[in-house]
């Protein structure tokens, strides 16, 4: 399964990605409303080199070459994350604080045919094509620092949420998926290579105000189809799914964890089963140099994005986890950085062997991040990508990216 069919795309929350990297967010007001436009537009030329032998892995994330089809395979298109363009309206009424926000995520490559996130479906890169936009992000908030915060809408889901934020190819490309032939609007950064894709759902949730650092957020979400062949189609939930975050930040030390939990409904009450997960995470900055680590583990919750081979087709869950980790030195305007990650998954309880599903997808990234200006981020990456079946098979592949994002 590649990273086109899968469609697991990214354009993280406006406020949350671009503080770090654009120094102020374009404001003006309207009477009591102010409105505030953040985004970036990023580009890079990537270059994979896919296995051209390769074994039967499915559900794997290296990139392989069949038949007549080159083992390199050459693209400009976004990385981890599309080009975005977040708008915010807030205002101050009877003591609460509201805010309304909306995200719009466009890329460069063509995706003429459908989703710009689940290409690969026949031609696309052609003469006479078109980008798509991703409308992603569209919710509301409203709270004050006493009674905290409630946000109602589609926004970035809690689990798996920081460690994508604190990726390092956040702004780069990472696991650049291989064939280019009919792009998607991202590639993989490290998804599916030492976490699972937190996605974008729509939810209720709500968030306490600030303890010294500590702050809950605890909430409902719109529940997901699990693709893993225990359903012919979509099935209604009795039930939502559930989510929670803790988080805690002290100076330069943050550490966070969540849980996840949904109910799946199979075709026959012989496949339901629950998907449970939680993670555990944290980073630590001493002068230029930052320490990222971060774990997952999880029944049914599957591997890659949530409820992807999470189960046997038969109500048999499977086990999960896995991990990244990172370090990243600041030097001057320079960021050098090197990451690792993998994800595991295991055969249900009693699931008839099934050698060439994927036991492992791996990844390790050097990267070098160069601010020309506050706003302008000049970079390049190294990535090497594994994928190895229950069998023992494996696949490998290697991607190499230079490029720019700018962010304002």
């Amino acid at each position: 399964m590649t990273n086109h069919r899968i469609g697991l795309t990214l354009a993280v929350t406006a406020a949350a990605i671009l503080a770090p990297t654009a120094p102020r967010a374009v404001e003006m007001t309207a009477g009591d409303w102010k409105f505030t436009a953040s985004g970036n537009v990023n580009a890079h030329y990537i270059l994979s080199k896919c296995d051209d032998t390769p074994s039967a892995v499915a559900g794997g994330l290296a990139c392989t070459a069949v038949g007549n089809a080159d083992n390199t395979s050459s693209s400009v298109s976004n990385g981890l994350l599309p080009a975005a363009l977040g708008i915010t309206a807030s205002t101050t009424q009877g003591g609460y604080d509201l805010a309304a926000t909306f995200g719009l995520f466009p890329g460069i490559s063509t995706n003429d045919g459908g989703s710009p996130n689940l290409e690969g479906n026949g031609p696309s890169n052609t003469a006479l094509g078109t980008t798509g936009l991703d409308v992603r992000q569209v919710f509301l908030t409203f709270g004050n620092k006493t009674m905290g915060t409630f946000l109602l809408g589609r926004n970035i889901g809690l689990f798996g949420q920081d460690v994508i934020l604190g990726d390092m190819t956040l702004i780069g490309v990472g696991a650049g998926g291989g064939d280019h032939a009919a792009p998607p609007n991202t590639s993989l950064g490290s998804i599916g290579l030492g976490y699972v894709y937190t996605d974008w759902l729509a939810q209720i949730n709500y968030t306490t105000p600030d303890f010294s650092g500590l702050k809950f957020t605890v909430g409902i979400f719109d529940p997901l189809e699990p693709l893993d062949g225990s359903q012919a189609g979509p099935t209604p939930k009795s039930s939502p799914g559930f989510h929670g975050k803790v988080a805690y930040t002290a100076g330069d030390l943050y550490l966070s964890a969540t849980f996840l939990s949904q109910k799946q409904k199979g075709t026959l009450a012989s496949a339901d089963y629950d998907s449970t997960g939680f993670d555990l995470g944290g980073k630590y900055k001493i002068g230029g140099l930052e320490l990222m680590g971060y774990y997952y583990n999880g029944s049914g919750i599957g591997t890659t994005g949530l409820f992807i081979l999470s189960s046997d087709g038969l109500g048999h869950e499977r086990d999960s986890d896995g991990f990244l980790a990172q370090v990243t030195y600041t030097l001057n305007k320079t960021k050098f950085g090197v990451n690792y990650g993998e994800s595991n998954l295991d055969l249900a309880s009693g699931e008839a062997p099934n050698a060439t599903l994927v036991k492992k997808n791996s990844k390790y990234t050097v990267g070098v991040y160069h601010k020309l200006t506050d706003n302008l981020t000049l970079l390049g990456e190294v990535s090497d990508i594994k994928a190895k079946a229950q069998n023992g098979a494996e696949n490998k592949a290697q991607t190499f990216n230079v490029g720019a994002f700018l962010a304002f």
